[in-house]
Parts: C-alpha cells; sequence; structure tokens
C-alpha cells in the first residue's frame, strides 16, 4: 500500500509539473494538440500508479515524451503562421454583419441553439443587436454587438476618467508584502499607523492594498480571535 501511495505521489508531482511547464492556461482555452496532450497524460499517469507491476519510469518517460512534443508544437505554432493554421485552425464568422452564416454553422457541426446559448451569455440576448459573431480556435464565441447595442463608454460623452490601474496588496493573510510596498512607495510606519487607527495589527489583516489614488482598503481577518 505504501508503494502505490508513493508511485502516486511522485506520479502526481510530475503531472502538475508537466502542465505548469505547457502553460498557464484552462481545459476550455486549450488548443486541440494541447488538449490531446493533457488527456494521454492523465491516461498515462493513471496506469503506473494503479498497477505497482509496471515499472514507474514506463510511466515517467512517456510523460517527458509529451512534454517535448507538446513544447515542440506550440513554439512551432508560435513561430510559424501555417503550421499554427494547421495545428490551430482559424476563426471562424458565424455571424457576419447580422446575418447567420448557415454554411459555417454546418461545417464546424454548430447549431443555432449553441450559437444563442452563446450569445446569452455574453449577455446579448437578442441576435439583431450582433455585428459579428466568431467561433474562435479554442470553442469560444466572441460577440461584437452593433455600435447602437454597445454599453456607453466615457469617450461617446468625450470624457476623459482620470487613470485606476490596479490596487496594489501590501497585506495578505496578516503578512507584510515589502516588494509591494516598495513599488507602491507605502511606509512601513505610515501602514502600521494606518492599522492603529481600526486597532489592528499585521497579523490580524486578511487583505491590505493601496490603489492609485493612494486609497487604502484595510479588512480584518474574521478568524482571528481577539
Amino acid at each position: 500500500m505504501l508503494i502505490v501511495v508513493v508511485r502516486t505521489l511522485i506520479l502526481y508531482a510530475l503531472v502538475v509539473l508537466v502542465l505548469r511547464v505547457l502553460g498557464k492556461r484552462q481545459i476550455g482555452q486549450l488548443q486541440p494538440f494541447e488538449l490531446v496532450v493533457v488527456i494521454m497524460i492523465s491516461e498515462l499517469a493513471a496506469v503506473p500508479s494503479e498497477n505497482v507491476g509496471i515499472p514507474l519510469i514506463s510511466g515517467i518517460i512517456p510523460i517527458l515524451v509529451l512534454l517535448f512534443a507538446g513544447m515542440s508544437l506550440s513554439y512551432l505554432s508560435l513561430k510559424n503562421e501555417k503550421a499554427r493554421q494547421i495545428l490551430c485552425g482559424r476563426p471562424t464568422i458565424l455571424v457576419d454583419k447580422g446575418k447567420i452564416l448557415e454554411y459555417e454553422l454546418q461545417k464546424n457541426r454548430y447549431n443555432l441553439s449553441d450559437l444563442l446559448e452563446q450569445l446569452r451569455l455574453k449577455n446579448v440576448p437578442n441576435i439583431a443587436d450582433v455585428e459579428y459573431a466568431i467561433l474562435e480556435t479554442n470553442g469560444e464565441v466572441s460577440v461584437i454587438p452593433k455600435s447602437q447595442k454597445r454599453p456607453a463608454v466615457p469617450e461617446d460623452f468625450q470624457l476623459s476618467p482620470k487613470y485606476e490601474g490596479l490596487p496594489t496588496p501590501i497585506i495578505m493573510d496578516g503578512k507584510l508584502h515589502t516588494e509591494n510596498m516598495r513599488k507602491a512607495k507605502v511606509e512601513q510606519t505610515w501602514l502600521e499607523g494606518e492599522l492603529q487607527k481600526k486597532n489592528l495589527v499585521v497579523e490580524n489583516v486578511l487583505l491590505a492594498s493601496i490603489d492609485e489614488t493612494g486609497s487604502l482598503y484595510i479588512q480584518e481577518d474574521a478568524s482571528v480571535i481577539h
């Protein structure tokens, strides 16, 4: 039993490492060749972990081979446009200037129900409001509404909002992030003073972040017993 546990943990660690090397993507964002690599790796890892009669190396080597193959194809698709079209395919226009292209739906085995569902998920329930709908190579549908149906933006009113940027977390789970504090130009003495105003110390803070305007957001850790 111990041997099975150890073998499983080794293969699990290897698969996690391989997937991290292949890149950060959700299953729905994988290209077809990437999805095949992921499926095959999971199958190859399962067999040696279940059967102790199979040498562990017999599962490790094929996984590493698939890793090399996946990285090679990714590099090829990155550097060569023709290879990218073969491996990943091309985006397909399903709705062109408000008109549904039935031939493209049939070609991609995409029915009207699927199309309408994707439009609803993109908050465009009325197909009459769609200028373009594009089936991307990863299976997602990009929807571009007609100009008079899209949400208004400040530019429509000739407004220029201030730059907001991203808030910088400076305390997470009760720990200071000194590197982020340096980037945000925050002094520890100032931060401790702001925490004291709320009768808090660093260890009692779940999250503290500061935005581009210098506004500090603080949330206390509810699990801390005072």
